[in-house]
């Protein structure tokens, strides 16, 4: 099989030497740039605070690289401060993984089961609500989105998991504070990268979809596509039901672990 891989870079460079080794074709086609932010006082602001908050959730190895990059010494005062409680809070392994490299313990990391059915805000809420109690305060680390104008709500999953997990935390009674690490936005596509997706589009190839905001923005860069002949493995179902409504003709859905993404393409045979 074909596969386009449209995670963010680094991540899809890694997910097609993956896919190349089990002996498979894949290019890498990232549907979403991340950038700095231009004011990063915010971010700087947040880790003074760190020793505040019950937990902080990072929605991304991105959220995390760019917000200890503003806070360079606090993984060293986490450590050294055996005082410090405050939990991190991850919602797939890639975050976590993100997380031990900037040198955060492990034993102050939760995180769904690697062997869980889903890897999200949902499955993360089941392994941490016991903690949560009224008057703590937790924040979230997220990236800012791009506006996809014109686009149905189906079409973006911006926000739609860290806002369900903050509608949770704020019934238990906690305070819930956010702050923007990084922007995402639409990639700036050349002809050659237009080309490649429209041929994937009819020719066979298997889309891979980790967001449906990245979904949203293949509709702004080839809004005039039809998808009816075009195959996807998604992710998440938010995302699965985004690839739908775009009008992808066979949608799959498996974890983002490259073992299930392989037995989930059987049925395009």
């Amino acid at each position: 099989m074909r596969f386009l891989v449209t995670r963010v870079q680094p991540q899809a460079d890694a997910w097609v030497r993956q896919l190349c080794a089990a002996g498979h074709e894949a290019q890498a086609l990232p549907l979403i740039e991340v950038h700095a932010l231009a004011d990063v006082s915010a971010v700087q602001a947040a880790g003074q605070r760190w020793s505040s908050y019950h937990a902080v959730m990072f929605v991304s190895h991105h959220a995390v690289n760019c917000f200890f990059k503003e806070n360079q010494a606090l993984a060293l005062y986490i450590q050294a401060q055996a005082t410090i409680k405050t939990r991190v809070w991850t919602t797939g392994p890639g975050t976590t993984k993100a997380l031990l490299a900037q040198g955060v313990p492990a034993s102050l990391l939760d995180a769904p089961d690697a062997q869980s059915g889903q890897f999200d805000s949902e499955a993360l809420w089941q392994r941490v609500q016991s903690q949560v109690q009224p008057g703590q305060r937790v924040l979230i680390v997220r990236g800012r989105s791009q506006p996809l104008a014109g686009l149905e709500e189906t079409l973006t999953d911006a926000g739609v998991g860290r806002d369900w997990l903050a509608q949770r935390l704020t019934q238990a009674g906690a305070q819930v504070d956010f702050v923007v690490s990084y922007q995402r936005g639409a990639p700036d596509w050349g002809s050659e990268q237009r080309t490649v997706a429209q041929m994937a589009a009819v020719d066979g190839t298997v889309w891979l979809f980790s967001s449906a905001e990245a979904i949203g923005y293949l509709n702004e860069l080839l809004p005039q596509q039809d998808w009816s002949q075009a195959l996807a493995v998604a992710t998440h179902p938010r995302i699965a039901q985004a690839a739908r409504s775009l009008g992808f003709g066979q949608v799959q859905q498996a974890r983002p672990v490259v073992a299930d993404v392989l037995a989930s393409i059987e049925s395009f045979r």
